[in-house]
């Protein structure tokens, strides 16, 4: 991969639920020190939960719960806040994180708005506050919302679905009740419109989730927050964080019932210059191929590398070795 010739940013992006897998970036600990030292102050932070997180996430055949909230959530948080914070100890600064869904947590944290430590405290927080919500799930849908309004009608609440995130113009994720995603589902299958569940047993980002961010706004009370050392474009609003409401619970809490923004929030990282490189702290590459989709990437002057593999399958230590370096040389 050849140097660019002008500056270049890095830019750190932290998937959400969907993107866990069995074992991800599990061949870095005890061979990275500063991923492993993160995860056991994760793990250690867990309270009585820690030791059933870490034999899920080290587990070749996690239990039937790895993709419900209480397993995938916590696990994405702390994979994404240890492998940010171990690009950090190897001199690479990122000028700017984005994270999806939980992954903004992530990046809470990479950031020094709280410390991984907390952070443990706080997914416990965010699983407590989850317990009395609706059972639901997600739709991934390929298409923008506009189409998806054509197929379903204009008034989404309507028919019991929200928009969940904005990926891309080109794939939206919907969420609600099991039943009304199945309707969804049908509508849009028979309208040719792809669309397929994510890996998800709630509802997120959706209305039915409000009285769960208000508990955990009261949970996250607890926490002491600061204003992020890096900045985070946060996918809860589409623009970074100011430093005011980095400090507000209500402002992490809130974003469990708003939609994510993905792509509003880092469009703006793909104008011209200056060039970057977008290194994905999370598996399955799900974010890097939304951002691979743009015309900036694949002929353009931006890059977009994954830390992990994209199946665990493939050991995780050169990938991440791999990615890292490449962004050193992109960047220096």
């Amino acid at each position: 991969m050849e140097p660019i010739d002008t500056p270049c940013e890095a830019v750190l992006v932290f998937p959400g639920q969907g993107a866990q897998q069995p074992r991800m970036g599990a061949d870095l600990y005890g061979v990275e020190p500063v991923f492993t030292a993160a995860m056991d102050e994760f793990f250690g932070a867990s309270g009585e939960d820690g030791p059933a997180l870490r034999a899920d996430w080290l587990a070749e055949r996690p239990g039937p719960d790895f993709d419900d909230c209480r397993r995938a959530q916590p696990l994405l948080f702390a994979v994404g806040a240890a492998l940010g914070t171990a690009v950090l100890a190897r001199g690479l600064r990122p000028s700017v994180f984005v994270g999806h869904s939980v992954g903004e947590l992530a990046a809470a944290a990479v950031a020094g708005v709280f410390s991984i430590a907390d952070g443990g405290r706080v997914m416990a927080a965010r699983t407590a506050a989850m317990a009395a919500t609706p059972p639901g799930g997600m739709l991934a849908v390929a298409a923008g919302v506009d189409r998806i309004r054509e197929v379903l009608g204009a008034d989404l609440a309507a028919e019991g679905v929200a928009v969940a995130a904005v990926n891309s113009p080109y794939q939206t994720v919907l969420s609600g009740a099991t039943a009304e995603l199945r309707v969804a589902e049908k509508a849009l299958t028979a309208a040719v419109v792809a669309c397929v569940a994510v890996r998800a047993r709630q509802p997120f980002h959706s209305p039915l989730c409000e009285g769960a961010a208000r508990r955990f706004g009261v949970l996250l009370g607890a926490v002491r927050l600061a204003a992020p050392g890096i900045p985070i474009r946060s996918t809860s609003t589409g623009r970074f964080v100011t430093p005011g409401e980095a400090v507000i619970p209500s402002f992490w809490a809130a974003q469990m019932a708003r939609p994510v923004l993905f792509w509003p929030a880092v469009a703006p990282l793909l104008a011209p210059a200056p060039p970057r490189v977008f290194l994905e702290a999370g598996p399955r590459g799900s974010c890097a191929a939304a951002l691979r989709l743009d015309p900036s990437v694949r002929s353009g002057p931006h890059a977009v590398l994954s830390l992990l593999p994209p199946t665990p399958r493939r050991p995780a230590g050169p990938v991440f070795e791999e990615a890292v370096e490449a962004a050193r040389a992109l960047c220096a």
